[in-house]
């Protein structure tokens, strides 16, 4: 196939590069810190949808940093997964970079009027955030090249965000958030991680050391599974104190297909269904979870 003129990405391209089958990994965390705030009697819609686009604006920036970053340093020459329009020559890397930042600075924006409205001091930390998005590719010495990028999600898109809506609506965060938050962190963080077991042999290649290329190929693949499968011991442990939050098992179905897939051994474009897999399972047994915190908190 004859390749594209350079500077000719469509709308989308463009939508392919902010990665939508990553969403969940946003959506999920706000959800889930919904639930354990209606479980303190504390739910409040409106900070809930301003921590919702926070999330969502932060990873549509880290998605475009990523794709710039990668994309100047060559590490996404040999990729085999969704549109990177810097490394293709669909866009200016400068105009990737803009799109990096004004998705960042929505999510400022959002968190200043979230943090004005709850906690003032949530402001530092939702400039964390953003410098972590930041230098996860970005900058000379980028985490994501250290093997970090899965301890990031976990702690960023798991324990910050679950924990983080939660207080901003509660005033508090619980054990039942904690166990929210490390259920999401460990799935949210196995999408990464499918996605570096995908990617393996290139970012080897061009020196890009990912926690998949530090532990090689089988390991990798084991963690992937025991990372899948941790919201569903944090449901059994709901289970004890609630024992509806059993319902989140229904997401199970999903998580199981996605682990089956990458314990075969699948390779390359084989391996693109199960971030949608893992996101989907993600993001029902988040609902399914809420839900039940919600009927809960109503009793």
């Amino acid at each position: 196939m004859t390749p594209r003129l350079p500077l000719q990405a469509t709308w989308r391209d463009w939508l392919a590069a902010a990665r939508p089958h990553t969403w969940p990994n946003a959506f999920a965390p706000v959800i889930v810190g919904t639930g354990a705030a209606a479980w303190q009697h504390g739910a409040h819609p409106g900070r809930a949808l301003l921590a919702l686009l926070v999330a969502w604006a932060l990873i549509i920036g880290v998605n475009f940093a990523n794709d710039y970053s990668d994309g100047i340093r060559g590490t996404d020459r040999d990729r085999t997964g969704p549109t990177r329009i810097t490394a293709q020559g669909l866009a200016r890397p400068g105009d990737v970079k803009k799109a990096a930042f004004l998705a960042f600075g929505f999510a400022g924006l959002m968190g200043i009027l979230l943090s004005l409205w709850s906690a003032w001091w949530l402001i530092l930390v939702g400039a964390l955030c953003i410098l972590a998005a930041w230098f996860y590719t970005g900058g000379k010495n980028p985490y994501g090249y250290r093997g970090l990028g899965e301890v990031a999600v976990f702690v960023f898109f798991g324990l910050v965000a679950v924990l983080g809506t939660e207080y901003t609506q509660a005033h508090a965060i619980s054990w039942v958030g904690l166990a929210g938050a490390v259920g999401i962190g460990a799935i949210s963080a196995s999408v990464n991680l499918a996605n570096n077991i995908r990617d393996l042999s290139s970012d080897r290649a061009a020196g890009k050391i990912t926690l998949a290329v530090s532990l090689g190929e089988r390991a990798a693949r084991r963690l992937f599974a025991v990372l899948t499968m941790i919201p569903f011991g944090m449901t059994l442990c709901l289970a004890l104190v609630y024992l509806p939050t059993l319902v989140g098992l229904l997401a199970l179905p999903l998580a199981l297909q996605g682990i089956r897939t990458v314990l075969r051994g699948a390779q390359g474009k084989e391996l693109i269904p199960v971030l949608g897999l893992n996101g989907r399972a993600m993001l029902v047994w988040a609902a399914l979870t809420t839900a039940a915190l919600l009927y809960g908190a109503r009793q």
